[in-house]
């Protein structure tokens, strides 16, 4: 291309990026809220034009597969985390997928094998126990706290046997774990930690960022998320061996870790067509050699574009998401003699995904009641995601362990649900939950 048709081209670029604000700005005037009439989301994208534009700049470079904007949003998400490596992919569930995967590797030394046992949740959703299923793990359930609704630490140890190998579980709805103690006791018993900070962005513990405690951290940039990308997720770790196995495992399985589209001779190793395998030709080339079963889990770099915006807005969603919560959270506790209301642990600074309320036994009323009446109002409520992972129709006949009794496990099956706190519900919207609430009770 010449330089003349370089700079035109720049010139209607531009006047597509002016277009595409000026279209986000109409859409924006044109937005009303109707009390009663229009939907109060629990959760929902928060943009403006300036996502719109970062993916409409990306799709006119017609990169579409994962590229430069997908290693600067992991380079940006590795600072903010103070973590080493990263990488990101289709899914939050994806990213949990690959995390244990990479722990079972037959490359990673000390990896999980067959039969044994993960210490996990049954209040959980489902792809955090998933993947123990997939890698022929087995699952030991122990109990939650009634009112954090995270995994109880109290019960880990009694949960432990000489098949147990690591602990995975989520900083539920935003609210993190006991993760000193979890800590204090994996080390002990040189226990793997995964992290599932899927929900849980930005949220503190001892002034340090959830997903930064364990081995493998996970995150989710669905939708309803804290940052989102439409689609994608995100794995970071300090451990360089699995690091290699997780990119290894979200490409394909391939042993080569060049960038894709890397076509260089040499590949970035140096050594692309002088690797040497048993029962393959001398100097197979290595993009084409494959050490973990693995899938195609990567994401469009079309998405990394949104998410290198989204991710500065951070700080403020947090701010938002809290005070949300706040504000909800006070007007529920008025009525805080028909339910359980929500708990951060001393040292917890959640930035919270929703407001989990339990309908107490002697309530007056059941969950059902009140969950109808919310949604008839058109304000969107949500289950505590399984509730009982066990009592679903897919888990009856899984290999597990139960460890104890799951009474707040079966109570949240019972009796929770959550509302909405994120950064899109503006005073308007929370007054009308606060005066629906009231009107549930007059």
């Amino acid at each position: 291309m010449s330089e003349a048709e370089m700079r035109r081209e720049d010139v209607i670029r531009k006047e597509i990026l002016a277009g595409v604000a000026e279209i986000y700005a109409l859409r924006e005037a044109e937005k009303r809220f109707i009390p009663g009439t229009s939907k109060v989301n629990y959760a929902g994208r928060v943009f403006d034009e300036k996502e719109m534009r970062a993916a409409v700049d990306s799709l006119l470079d017609f990169w579409l597969t994962l590229g430069d904007k997908g290693t600067e949003f992991v380079e940006d998400f590795c600072v903010f985390h103070d973590l080493r490596y990263g990488l990101v992919t289709n899914s939050g569930s994806s990213a949990n997928l690959i995390a244990l995967s990479a722990l079972c590797s037959p490359a990673f030394e000390g990896r999980l094998q067959k039969g044994d046992e993960v210490i996990t949740t049954a209040s959980a959703f489902p792809t955090t126990v998933n993947p123990i299923l997939q890698n022929a793990l087995t699952p030991v359930f122990i109990d939650i706290e009634e009112d954090t609704y995270n995994i109880d630490s109290s019960k880990i140890e009694a949960a432990i046997s000489p098949k147990t190998r690591a602990l995975m579980f989520a900083h539920t709805l935003g609210n993190p774990a006991q993760m000193d103690v979890i800590m204090d006791i994996a080390r002990k018993n040189g226990l793997y930690v995964i992290e599932d900070t899927c929900d849980a962005l930005d949220s503190k513990y001892g002034g340090q960022l959830c997903g930064t405690f364990g081995d493998i951290a996970t995150y989710s940039f669905y939708a309803a998320h804290h940052i989102t990308m439409g689609e994608g997720g995100a794995l970071l770790t300090n451990n360089l061996s699995l690091y290699r196995q997780a990119l290894s495992i979200r490409d394909w399985g391939r042993a080569c870790f060049c960038r894709t589209g890397e076509d260089n001779p040499d590949g970035a190793c140096g050594h692309r067509f002088e690797q040497k395998f048993v029962g393959l030709p001398d100097g197979y080339d290595h993009k084409y050699i494959y050490s973990n079963i693995g899938y195609n889990l990567k994401p469009l770099d079309l998405q990394c574009a949104i998410g290198i915006e989204q991710l500065k807005k951070l700080p403020e969603f947090t701010r938002k998401r809290r005070e949300n919560f706040k504000v909800l959270y006070e007007d529920f506790q008025q009525y805080a003699e028909y339910f359980i209301l929500p708990r951060a642990l001393p040292k917890a600074e959640p930035s919270w995904f929703a407001l989990p309320i339990t309908v107490k036994e002697n309530a007056g009323f059941t969950r059902k009641e009140i969950v109808t009446y919310l949604e008839s109002k058109n304000i969107e409520t949500r289950m505590l995601f399984s509730g009982n992972i066990l009592r679903h129709p897919a888990y009856k006949n899984i290999t597990c362990r139960i460890a104890g009794e799951l009474t707040n496990t079966e109570q949240v099956m019972q009796r929770t649900f959550f509302i909405g706190v994120y950064p899109g519900l503006n005073d308007e919207k929370l007054d009308y939950i606060k005066n629906t609430l009231g009107g549930f009770f007059s």
